[in-house]
Order: C-alpha cells, then structure tokens, then sequence
C-alpha cells in the first residue's frame, strides 16, 4: 500500500509545479503570450489562467464550498464550457493580474494544508491539481517547440552530454506470454479512472525491441522513399500525409545533404541514436510496415515494462513493478525526465532504468505509441473530474512511459497517455515489436 502524501509533500509538489509554470512564460512578449490561433495549442496568457482556476475550481470551491477568487473566471477559464477557437477572443486579465491569481489561489491553498489536518480526499484533490499543472507543463513545453520560440530556461537542467554519446541499442527481448493483469492496483494512492482497475488479458509470447526506434533507423524509412510509398500507410495515415503535405519528419530539415533538426528555435545536427520524435501514430505505422514490424499492444508494454521473470524465464511473477527497474522513485540515473536534459539523449544510455526483461528507457525521453485505441477498462467508473478520460474513449490511440519533459512524480507503469493519431507536435515515438511468426 503506497503510503498518503503528508502535508508538507503536497505543498512541495504544488510549489514545485508552480515553479514551472513561470519558468514556461519567462520571457515571453505579449504577442508570444497570445500566439496564433492554432488547433494544437493555447493562448498560453488564457492556460495559465486556467491553471490557477483548476485549483480553485477543486479544493477552495468544491471542498470547501468557497466563492470564486476571480468573479468572472468560469467565464474565462473553464476549458469544458469554452470552445478553443474563442479562447484568444476573451478578455482576459494582464499577465501581471494573471499571475495575481495564480499567487493568490496558491496562497490560499498553503494556508488551507497548513491550518487542518490532510484527509484522503485533501490528498486526492491536491495532487489531481498539481498533476494537471504537470501536464500543462508538457503542454507549454511542446507548444513552445510549435511556434518556434527560445527554449524554456529550466533550474532543474543539468545537461546529458555523457548520455548523447551512449549510442544505439539494437535487437530484442522475447517475453513469454500468459494471462496478465492490464492497468492498476487498488493499492496505488493516486491513480486516474481510466487506469482502474487491473483486468486480467491474453498475451502470446512476442519480441520487443529493447529501446525506441531512433533517428537514423527513421532516416533509413525515409532514404528508401517511406513518405512516397503508399502502400506502406494506412488509408486515413496516407490521407493524412497528403492533406498536410509531409515528406519528412515534422522538424527535420535538410541541410547541404544532411538532416537536422529544429529544436525550438534553433537548428541543430540531427543526433542519429536519440529517439525518434514528433511524429504521428500514422508515421510510426507506416515505419513499421516498412521494417516488417508492429506497434506493441498497449498491455504487451506494459508486460514488458512491469513484470519480473520467473526463474525458469519460461513466465512471469504476479509481482508488478511500478517503475521498469522497480518500485523507487526515479532518478535522473534511471530516467531522462523532468526537463533536466532539455531534449532526448542516445537509446543507449541510462541502463539502471532497464525493466526485468530488459527493455531501456520504458520511462522519459519519449511518449511511445501504441497499437491500442484508447478505451476504458471493464467496470469504468469516471472520476470526479469526469472530462479526463470518458469523452474522448475511442478517438485516441494509447501513449505510454513519458517523455523528457514529464515530470518524473506523475509517471508509473500503468499510466496512460491519449491523442489522436495524426498529432505529431507531441513528445511522441514508438518503440517495435517483431512480427509473429
């Protein structure tokens, strides 16, 4: 049983998230502040109000029945009531005020942990809260790569020049097949509805690559003409890649012979053994059928990334790991997360956070799709915050393990990431498996 965070724990991990937060708009004009209208992004002046008004909205006036800090802000900033294209047409406050609000509602959620004791719906509520300012974090991090402003300055950075020279990480891991138990545990103490609960599935043993596929496997797809070979896509992947007009990679760029990447806003030299990244659940189909691969099931990597071998290596244990290398929190020896290393690094590196059978990097540098849509799992019950999960079942493919920009305290195993399948703007790769035979 995972033990209740303590007041002090919760307050860290919502300053923390703050902290972020402004880290993300640190040096922003006005004009980048707002941005084009775009599908695929925010005004980030209207999210991060909606950041301080998600918290509101859950502990000051849902548990406590407060009223609203900001008068008019359901008006503003309640994502379920106002369509996307109408959020750079509101008045919205200043960034000075904006940040006013968001001081303010943190304070008053200090004030709240520091005056009562910490109940399970206080915890429950706290870290819903932090963790949707986590991936509003990632939101902000990956739209700033979208329109192509200056790199965020994070104090958590710390650099992974050893880890760009890692280098690749090629063939499999075969893992044996059984009956096993998709999704998480009742004893997990915060876990989102559409992880709950554990059910049994079918697996066959299958073969699965031990890291993500990386940018010179890509380049090899595309010097064989992967963008010009129909056959090689789906019929919506094909549609798709015509509709957008997409030869390459989204922000690969050629260069006097050579790929490079843009990254933010700057062009850099393409690291051929970092993780393949930006690009759709289409384009990874659509590499796969040209390698005579498959994308996981989602429950075939999660297999891979919790269970321990049996000491035969003939099965598996019913022991689940809650990390790929265990049950401790990860470190940055384990995982390329939390911003630390501003971007991917090689496949190669990090071998501490291997799971049992060997697969590297299941958790940070990058979001890996796979085959599975996005559904619920027998007997869903949505959570409070009903708009999470329940209405986009069916529209979504399955993400899984994070990214660099993830913060490390949401992620485990079981958890479970969603968009549709042409976004590559995302901090989104794959990672293969071998056909059956």
């Amino acid at each position: 049983m995972t033990a209740m965070p303590s007041a002090e724990q919760l307050l860290d991990s919502m300053r923390d998230a703050r902290r972020r937060t402004l880290e993300l708009v640190e040096g922003l004009s006005p004009e980048q502040l707002m941005g084009p209208k775009l599908a695929i992004v925010n005004p980030l002046l209207w999210e991060i109000g909606h950041l301080a008004w998600f918290h509101e909205r859950w502990i000051l006036r849902h548990l406590d029945g407060q009223d609203p800090i900001l008068a008019n802000a359901d008006a503003l900033y309640n994502s379920i009531a106002i369509p996307h294209d109408l959020r750079w047409d509101l008045p919205l406050p200043s960034l000075t005020d904006t940040l006013g609000y968001l001081q303010a509602v943190l304070d008053a959620l200090a004030k709240r942990l520091e005056e009562r004791p910490v109940t399970a719906e206080d915890a429950y509520f706290y870290q819903l809260t932090t963790f949707h300012e986590d991936m509003h974090a990632e939101a902000f991090t990956y739209s700033r790569q979208t329109l192509g402003y200056p790199r965020p300055l994070f104090a958590l950075e710390s650099g992974a020049e050893s880890n760009q020279q890692a280098g690749a990480l090629p063939g499999d891991v075969e893992i044996p097949g059984g009956t096993f138990m998709l999704g998480a545990k009742p004893d997990d103490s915060f876990v989102f509805d559409n992880e709950k609960w554990a059910h049994p599935v079918a697996i066959r043993t299958f073969r699965i690559a031990r890291v993500p596929a990386t940018n010179a496997d890509y380049a090899e797809f595309l010097a064989d003409g992967g963008y010009r070979r129909q056959a090689l896509w789906s019929e919506a992947g094909w549609r798709w890649r015509e509709t957008v007009n997409l030869g390459q990679p989204r922000y690969w760029l050629r260069d006097e012979g050579e790929w490079k990447l843009r990254h933010f806003d700057r062009i850099v030299p393409l690291p051929a053994h970092a993780p393949l990244i930006h690009v759709s659940w289409y384009e990874a189909q659509a590499y796969c059928r040209w390698a005579g691969r498959r994308l996981p099931t989602e429950a075939e990597w999660e297999l891979a990334a919790c269970a321990e071998p049996t000491p035969d290596g003939k099965g598996w244990t019913t022991q689940k790991r809650r990390f790929p290398w265990g049950d401790v929190e990860p470190t940055p020896q384990q995982a390329n997360l939390d911003g630390r290393a501003m971007g991917c690094i090689d496949v190669a590196a990090l071998p501490q956070g291997d799971s049992a059978f060997g697969c590297r990097q299941m958790i940070g540098n990058v979001w890996e799709w796979t085959a599975s849509d996005f559904q619920s799992f027998p007997g869903f019950a949505a959570d409070p915050y009903r708009e999470y999960s329940e209405p986009w079942f069916g529209t979504r493919k399955v993400l899984r393990g994070g990214c660099w920009a993830t913060r490390g305290r949401i992620l485990r195993n079981t958890w479970r990431n969603f968009f549709t399948p042409e976004r590559n703007d995302v901090f989104a790769g794959f990672r293969t498996c071998a056909l059956e035979d």
